[in-house]
């Protein structure tokens, strides 16, 4: 640390910047604060003065390496990508000269996670694709809360046809980036019944955010309560595809957005076959990267939208952070800060 302060202090900043780097799989302990050059963008990329990121389930698997997956994406043995994170919020600095959708000085967000991650720094490069306009009164902290998951939680209700107010939804982790995101997001669908299953630490922030009705895990199974929806929205994917189809409706539809890789392969698999045996479907959301941002600027300036904050820490914090996302208590989106280290 002292010695990345001195060089800043002599002049090198304007050369290297600060990352959180990874240079093999294991615990956050093996993550480091250091010195990278600055990156310089390509023909059609911007560099980004990160302002904020946040921290999502592809930064505690690159960590750690699993599920293994994450090992045949990025690397076998050690991470190919060195430097975490995918939901950046900055300003434009420089712009390669292909760019047309941006210029210096524009206040930018996005899901960089297919431009090669690296939003655990002061700067990344990212192809302009991977960015969208951020609005001037959307604070850098808030924006970089939004994209992965808000985009996750639209596109899982983009499964559902004639969404409205006769319909029941349940937000399976409702307490995190997504589900906090996706009440509100379900409520501007005109969607009025919503429950949301959490664990008791976050009953009363789900309350807050205008849950119908507040489950506590631990304490009660929703699948065998009774109850049936329309729409079950799942960040968890934790337990058998045939729990979840009790408690849908006849013509219900169970999205999951990720979780569980085993849960995840038996839903892929058996899903066709269950749809053919009954009118219950079940989906996958394969995310497309920033899709629905537009719609997400809209909400946010009607004030129909606000990002639950946890943090924000310091981007030297970012080893704790990253193990405060993986235990799951967080509420909301993991927050780092780079103005806060500065």
């Amino acid at each position: 640390m002292e010695a990345i302060k001195a060089k800043f202090e002599n002049g090198e900043a304007d050369r290297t910047v600060k990352a959180i780097t990874l240079s093999r799989y294991g615990p956050s302990s093996l993550l480091r604060l250091e010195e990278v050059p600055k990156p310089i963008p390509g023909d059609d990329e911007i560099l980004i003065r990160v302002r904020a990121a946040s921290v999502n389930d592809w930064d505690w698997g690159l960590m750690r390496g699993k599920p293994f997956y994450i090992r045949l994406l990025c690397g076998l043995r050690k991470p190919k990508i060195r430097i975490p994170g995918v939901d950046v919020a900055g300003e434009v600095e420089t712009v390669g000269r292909n760019v047309t959708k941006f210029r210096p000085g524009d206040e930018v967000y996005g899901d960089i996670s297919e431009s090669g991650f690296g939003g655990f720094a002061t700067y990344v490069c990212a192809h302009e694709s991977a960015l969208a306009p951020k609005p001037r009164t959307m604070p850098f902290i808030e924006a970089a809360a939004i994209p992965h998951a808000a985009t996750l939680a639209l596109q899982g209700f983009q499964k559902m046809e004639d969404l409205g107010a006769r319909h029941k939804l349940l937000i399976n982790g409702a307490g995190g980036g997504v589900g906090t995101l996706g009440i509100q997001i379900a409520r501007s669908l005109g969607i009025e019944d919503v429950d949301g299953v959490d664990s008791e630490s976050k009953l009363e922030m789900l309350r807050s955010l205008g849950f119908n009705n507040v489950i506590d895990y631990t304490k009660t199974d929703f699948t065998r309560a009774g109850k049936q929806y329309d729409l079950i929205l799942d960040t968890r994917t934790n337990r058998s595809v045939f729990d979840y189809l009790r408690a849908l409706t006849p013509n219900g539809i169970y999205v999951t957005v990720g979780g569980s890789t085993a849960r995840l392969l038996q839903a892929f698999l058996l899903g066709p076959l269950i749809h053919r045996l009954s009118k219950k479907r079940i989906q996958i959301v394969a995310l497309k990267p920033n899709q629905g941002l537009d719609y997400i600027n809209e909400l946010f300036e009607a004030e129909k939208l606000k990002a639950v904050i946890d943090g924000p820490y310091k981007l030297s914090e970012a080893p704790q952070a990253i193990d405060h996302f993986g235990n799951g208590g967080h509420k909301g989106k993991v927050i780092i800060s780079m103005d806060q280290e500065n």
